[in-house]
């Protein structure tokens, strides 16, 4: 008797199709994946569109901890040992379709098939570097290095070979609150971005790679006092 061959699992298939134990979900702007408190019982996986992941502490402050673009798993604190709730809220910028998948099909999936479980561990592995890189930002550079690179990051965001990239849509209170500094501190630096040829408002937000030279090399146009004066306030 010959024995029928199990056919190959598809890691992408399963990821863009619903089926056992995982659903899609469409999400309009500001819609929630999940709640800060809610039960940790699924992980996502966002397929299309933009979002943020942000906490709130006891005292009711706010603040966005990493921006997620399409193939960027989200709540996979729900793999842990021992399952609680979630440390964070996940929520849509832009319209997002995601796919929900259960923490019991999750878990199986992985142990079953290799392919998924090393997309996964990949995913989990850039994301840890993802995090010590702004670490490394929050602690060593100024306030005007870090939004430059906040808005490099999330111009990269956008359809591959496209020369200068539009950010999704996202106020200059989250961008403040990514880069621990204030609102108006927000604006000061758009401004001079854009004066300097680094991006333009034309209602979205157009980034130029030469804002690269901010991150890179640290080039600022030398303005004398003026400069000083940026310099000093950007540490803040």
């Amino acid at each position: 008797m010959v024995e029928l061959e199990r056919p190959r699992f598809d890691a992408a298939a399963f990821l863009t199709t619903a089926g056992l134990g995982r659903r899609i979900i469409q999400l309009a702007p500001k819609d929630a994946f999940f709640s800060q408190g809610d039960f940790a019982d699924s992980v996502f996986y966002l397929q299309k569109g933009r979002a943020k992941v942000t906490v709130v502490s006891a005292t009711g402050k706010e603040a966005s901890i990493t921006l997620l673009s399409a193939g960027d798993f989200v709540g996979e604190e729900a793999l842990a040992a021992l399952s609680g709730v979630r440390l964070a809220t996940a929520t849509a910028i832009t319209a997002c379709t995601t796919l929900k998948i259960t923490r019991m099909e999750m878990i199986h999936v992985m142990h079953k098939e290799h392919s998924l479980s090393d997309l996964f561990l990949k995913f989990m592995l850039e994301r840890s570097m993802r995090i010590q890189a702004d670490l490394v930002d929050q602690l060593f550079n100024s306030s005007e290095k870090r939004l430059a690179r906040i808005l490099l990051l999330m111009a990269e965001f956008g359809e591959p070979g496209e020369p200068e990239q539009y950010i999704p849509p996202i106020t200059q209170e989250t961008l403040a609150e990514m880069i621990g500094t204030t609102r108006s501190r927000v604006s000061f630096f758009m401004n001079r971005f854009c004066k300097l040829g680094f991006i333009e408002y034309n209602g979205r937000i157009r980034v130029h790679k030469s804002l690269l030279n901010v991150v890179l090399h640290d080039r600022l146009p030398q303005h004398n006092a003026e400069q000083s004066s940026v310099h000093r306030h950007s540490r803040r």
